[in-house]
């Protein structure tokens, strides 16, 4: 059995994939091997940040948008040509590829898609980034907007983003998650302009960075700790130590909800081994105060407590309202 010509080989196309958001040039080495043995590279967009890079390492591009019929002609005789997508793709280019290989009457050359870099983890934080600025620039609400302005929406997707959570929505979770990182990149954004003391969402990051080292010895250096509480321990000494409180109570704000507050303070307490005797004063305010301490004490988060006794309280409301329609005939 004769082997088939040269001429009669369909050839191969290989769409290279790149992502914006790794450093150019910073390719696998399946795509380097498949850019150096190919007979023909081509890129529809002259402006593509891989472009230098493949021109250095001397691969020849030829700055072309051919036509699916055309791509398949270029590869006749067995040749491969291997097509460096944009960033959204080449939709067009494959859909046509598609529509000539579902038609039977083209002899289709062997299709590869090569992913030529891949993101790391996080890496859609930079789309983000990227995002805010073109709104902050371009958005006649958002480009007004002030850290003052934006106060009380970050309050609000934080409550909400404990309703999610309490609720167990996994997909509510992650919209509210999403809508507490607007928030901070928004801010960060914001913080740009600022003409004396301006910072960035890299700075933002580079200080948590900073922080969650310094105050994990046991992860990032040679102390020790195997329990949480130890872990407590470490945060909390080197927290003192970062910024020489002379008071627990230094740190707490105290426009957090009410129940929250009189925890926290309970916590620092307890944690500092102090001996602080409740206020023996008569009033509701005073026995909500010993109630959030008791829950603290046992481990209960007395927001979340009282959150959940309030959402049974609402079924029971609701309920009660159904019964009472029912009995004034309330045809809904």
């Amino acid at each position: 059995m004769n082997a088939p010509s040269p001429e009669a080989a369909p050839g191969r196309i290989v769409l290279l994939t790149t992502s914006h958001r790794v450093a150019p040039g910073l390719l696998s080495w399946p795509a380097w091997q498949a850019l150096r043995t190919a007979d023909r590279v081509l890129c529809a967009d002259g402006a593509h940040p891989q472009l230098p890079y493949l021109r250095e390492a001397g691969i020849a591009v030829d700055a072309a948008s051919p036509t699916a019929e055309e791509l398949v002609d270029a590869c006749a005789g067995g040749r491969t040509v291997v097509v460096v997508a944009t960033g959204e793709g080449e939709p067009a280019l494959t859909d046509g590829l598609a529509r000539l290989a579902g038609s039977g009457r083209v002899r289709m050359p062997e299709l590869e898609l090569l992913p030529a870099s891949y993101d790391l983890p996080g890496a859609r934080l930079l789309d983000l980034v990227q995002v805010m600025d073109r709104i902050r620039a371009e958005c006649p609400w958002s480009s007004r907007q002030t850290h003052k302005g934006l106060a009380k929406y970050g309050i609000e997707e934080a409550y909400e983003l404990v309703e999610a959570i309490e609720d167990g929505d996994r997909d509510e979770l992650r919209e509210e998650l999403g809508d507490v990182l607007l928030q901070v990149v928004f801010h960060a954004r914001i913080a740009e302009e600022d003409p004396d003391a301006p910072f960035s969402i890299d700075d933002v990051a580079g200080g948590i960075v900073a922080k969650l080292v310094h105050r994990h010895p046991h992860v990032f250096g040679d102390a020790t700790a195997t329990t949480p509480e130890e872990v407590k321990e470490h945060w909390l000494r080197t927290k003192a130590v970062e910024k020489q409180r002379t008071s627990v109570t230094e740190g707490v704000p105290l426009g957090q909800p009410g129940l929250a507050l009189a925890a926290k303070l309970a916590s620092r307490v307890r944690t500092a081994g102090l001996e602080v005797p409740l206020p023996h004063v008569e009033g509701i305010g005073y026995e909500l105060l010993a109630l959030a301490v008791r829950a603290e004490a046992e481990g209960v988060d007395p927001e979340a407590a009282l959150r959940a006794a309030a959402r049974a309280y609402r079924d029971a409301i609701r309920e009660r309202e159904g019964r009472a329609d029912k009995e004034h005939g309330d045809p809904s």
